[in-house]
């Protein structure tokens, strides 16, 4: 007996090594440190901090991955992962400036690895985040052969006495909401429920596209847009719409003298959410609970710069959606 056949293919994964390093050295820069297939690489400190502090925080993509699964559609997974850490680390202005990624397989399958390794080379590109390296783990007889699980871990810098937090807010800051065209990454075990039965290459409702292709659309990924409304010196704060929905998230990034009122009707759901909660009957206050209904970032600016934040981050069509008081 050998450890191919107890199920971990040693040839397969040097292989996948290879076809996978041109992807994963393309987000790479000057600041780089190490080489590609090492131990571990590095990341220099960018010039100009005065007094630099590292973030660091970690997540994955959840349940979301067995949609993908069923479907074979794994292009757009990268975005997910990348997406849930980046945008945590931009809540405390951090820009990030490594990333690396953990993927898990019940057995190594050359086409689907690659794509998603490709894929989530491509988000740390749109982030402007080096992908420093990662793991593929084989767990056969733990995991099912076609199954996969991911995470990530993302580092950030951000000057000590420039990052945000709720300690910042203030009463008369307005919220601005950065919009979601999707469920992103979240809700996913009930969304999995609501279309257990449902043939996922039907037409989804109302929309020109699959149920399946609605459902994994990739989550957009924020940060480079709110490091430019940081840069305008007008956020106070700022809260990434995550599990919970936007009153659980936005809470947490406000002073505990103050709470957020927000208009919850000022937008409107993308139709995903409308058509979830018709087919499951599902109250308001339940899809408010469990997911970002169209608001997936938000950023808690002083009133007085508010034109110029919503300026920077005109591509995720914002809007003010409430504003700071004293708490009651």
């Amino acid at each position: 007996m050998d450890y191919r056949d107890a199920g971990v293919d040693l040839d397969g994964a040097d292989a996948h090594v290879e076809r996978i390093a041109p992807r994963v050295t393309a987000t790479w820069h000057d600041d780089v440190v190490g080489g590609f297939g090492g131990f571990a690489a590095g990341i220099r400190l960018p010039e100009g901090y005065r007094s630099p502090v590292l973030m660091m925080c970690t997540d994955g993509v959840g349940t979301k991955l067995e949609l993908a699964r069923r479907t074979g559609r794994w292009e757009g997974v990268g975005f997910d992962l990348v997406a849930m850490s980046v945008d945590d680390l931009v809540v405390a202005g951090a820009k990030p400036i490594g990333f690396v990624d953990y993927m898990a397989v019940g057995a190594l399958d050359p086409a689907r690895d690659e794509a998603i390794v490709a894929s989530i080379a491509e988000a740390c590109s749109v982030a402007g985040c080096p992908l420093l390296g990662g793991e593929t783990a084989e767990h056969p007889g733990v995991m099912e052969p076609d199954a996969v699980d991911l995470a990530g871990a993302a580092m950030g810098v951000v000057e000590e006495d420039e990052r945000l937090g709720p300690e910042r807010t203030r009463e008369g800051d307005v919220v601005i909401g950065l919009r979601s065209p999707n469920l992103r990454s979240n809700g996913f075990s009930l969304v999995r429920r609501v279309f257990e039965s449902a043939d996922l290459d039907a037409r989804f409702p109302e929309e020109d596209a699959s149920i399946a292709e609605v459902l994994l659309r990739p989550s957009v990924i924020y940060t480079p847009a709110v490091l430019e409304a940081v840069a305008t010196g007008g956020v106070h704060a700022a809260a990434h719409v995550t599990g919970g929905g936007l009153m659980a998230n936005l809470t947490r990034s406000v002073a505990p003298h103050l709470e957020a009122v927000i208009d919850h009707w000022s937008w409107e759901w993308p139709n995903v959410f409308t058509q979830i909660q018709r087919l499951a009957g599902i109250s308001v206050e339940e899809m408010r609970r469990t997911f970002n209904l169209g608001i997936g970032f938000c950023l808690i600016v002083d009133p007085d710069n508010a034109n110029a934040v919503i300026a920077a981050v005109s591509q995720h069509d914002p809007q003010v959606i409430g504003t700071l008081r004293a708490r009651d």
